[in-house]
């Protein structure tokens, strides 16, 4: 008998089989990582766990998800990101990456529906840069802010036992500038491909 979430709101529970078969338990159906991004994309919350150990392991599914969607060519991870996500394995800020990876998606989803409502009017032939130029600098300044939080002494440190990394203090709102320029760029392109 399928395990069923009997109070409202709790989410889904997916087991994980050792043949990786996924088990959704609500439905008592086998699913995909596709159905479970059609879930998340639905606003169904669920957790994956092991069936055997009962350990969570939704965050190694949610990765496959991401690893399969980027293999299918829609890429929302530019190298660079990746680079720099790996660069923080071990590091001392490491820790606060999530919650501030957190604020900043937080922040960009508050921004969707103006935003698609700025690519709906892109569509009929009025390019909205100002107003996607405005979400950028609304952004920019959220970032700006998320980064003084995350390093608020100025410095970096580097690995146990190493002296701090000396790097001009604008380098990282630099690079982020940079990629939000480069998501702008696509944009961009995007509107422009569709016209």
């Amino acid at each position: 008998m399928a395990e069923q979430n009997d109070s409202p709101g709790a989410p889904v529970v997916i087991k994980k089989y050792a043949n990786r078969r996924l088990y959704n338990t609500a439905t008592s159906t086998y699913v995909t990582l596709d159905h479970l991004a059609e879930m998340i994309k639905a606003g169904t919350e669920f957790v994956v766990t092991d069936a055997r150990t009962s350990e969570d392991i939704t965050r190694a599914v949610l990765t496959q998800i991401i690893v399969e969607q980027e293999g299918k060519g829609q890429n929302l991870l530019p190298i660079k990101f990746l680079r720099q996500i790996i660069g923080f394995y071990g590091d001392s800020l490491g820790g606060l990456l999530p919650r501030y990876l957190e604020s900043s998606m937080d922040a960009f989803s508050q921004n969707e529906t103006p935003m698609r409502k700025a690519m709906t009017e892109a569509f009929r032939g009025i390019f909205p840069m100002d107003q996607l130029e405005q979400m950028g600098r609304q952004n920019m300044a959220m970032f700006e802010n998320a980064m003084k939080m995350l390093n608020p002494f100025g410095g970096q440190t580097g690995p146990k036992g190493a002296a701090p990394e000396e790097k001009p203090k604008g380098e990282n709102i630099d690079d982020l500038k940079s990629q939000l320029n480069e998501m702008q760029a696509q944009l961009a392109k995007l509107v422009k491909d569709r016209e």
